[in-house]
């Protein structure tokens, strides 16, 4: 197990909710996306980040989490994880 750190994206309204368009995340090894995705909320208290990011699809890396469940899906430090939440149009 290394430490490292995960980039975290926010895209359109997730960003807005942030502020910021993504945070660097101090990770000691392994995170499931579920305890990733607290910990980015905690960084913008006061937010509807947690609102806005339980909305989201998300990419971990390249590849779509789908359906599966965040507690199940493993980030690995170095990797970057990207919220984006559903868009209007086309």
């Amino acid at each position: 197990m290394s430490a490292g750190t995960v980039t975290v994206r926010y895209w359109a309204s997730a960003r807005a909710a942030a502020g910021v368009a993504s945070d660097a995340v101090e990770v000691d090894g392994p995170v499931s996306l579920a305890d990733l995705r607290d910990h980015a909320v905690a960084l913008h208290p006061g937010t509807r980040l947690e609102a806005v990011l339980g909305a989201c699809s998300v990419l971990v890396g390249d590849r779509p989490v789908g359906s599966l469940d965040p507690a199940d899906v493993v980030v690995e430090p170095g990797q970057t994880v990207e919220f984006l939440p559903p868009f209007a149009g086309g």
